[in-house]
């Protein structure tokens, strides 16, 4: 062996037993996760169904509440929805705020959607929760912030919930387990490129 590779081979050993010994040091095994994806990047969501991916190839069931985006056909419900009665999944807006024009509609289908929320939260067999653009809901005052916040943190112990949309409120960035800020570097919609099918939907 060259010198070179055993000079590699030292040092991930030595990486491998601060890894080792620094995963050892945490002592909580396993905890119901409050997630939350927010910032102006490209991917909250699709981040979001990759968690779902993940929890349902693991035989967990699960939930999905889209509070804003409509009825229109996505790649990923139709791909999550092969997996038959281990997910439910309830698109509850009417499009995009700009789109349907109506404060009132849009509140009473972000508390429509809220309701659906909070009945998959009380469902034991549901393991993990992806609550699609809740924060765009709570930045314009279509559901009450603290009652939001608190049923979130009372959620049962096992149970993740992964909340998405820009504009996180500060009370639900406290509250979260993990809290990540998608940044926009560059994005193909500001060269001209529209939304496309198995990209955007």
């Amino acid at each position: 062996m060259s010198d070179a590779a055993e000079r590699h081979k030292a040092k991930m050993i030595k990486r491998k037993a601060a890894q080792d010994a620094l995963v050892a040091a945490k002592p909580i095994r396993e905890k119901g996760l409050l997630i939350v994806h927010t910032g102006p990047g490209k991917g909250k969501s699709t981040a979001a169904f990759g968690l779902a991916m993940r929890a349902l190839g693991r035989g967990f069931r699960v939930g999905v509440v889209q509070f804003i985006k409509g009825t229109w056909s996505t790649g990923e419900r139709a791909a999550v929805e092969r997996f038959g009665t281990q997910v439910e999944w309830r698109v509850m807006g009417e499009g995009f705020t700009w789109e349907t024009q109506d404060r009132a509609r849009d509140v009473a289908a972000a508390e429509a959607g809220w309701r659906e929320a909070q009945r998959m939260i009380a469902d034991p067999s549901i393991r993990l929760i992806v609550l699609d653009e809740l924060n765009i809901a709570l930045r314009y005052d279509y559901l009450p912030l603290a009652e939001v916040v608190a049923t979130l943190v009372a959620r049962r112990p096992g149970l993740h919930v992964v909340v998405t949309g820009r504009n996180a409120k500060p009370e639900l960035i406290e509250a979260a387990d993990c809290v990540t800020e998608f940044s926009l570097l560059k994005h193909h919609f500001d060269a001209g490129v529209q939304a496309q099918e198995g990209v955007e939907f």
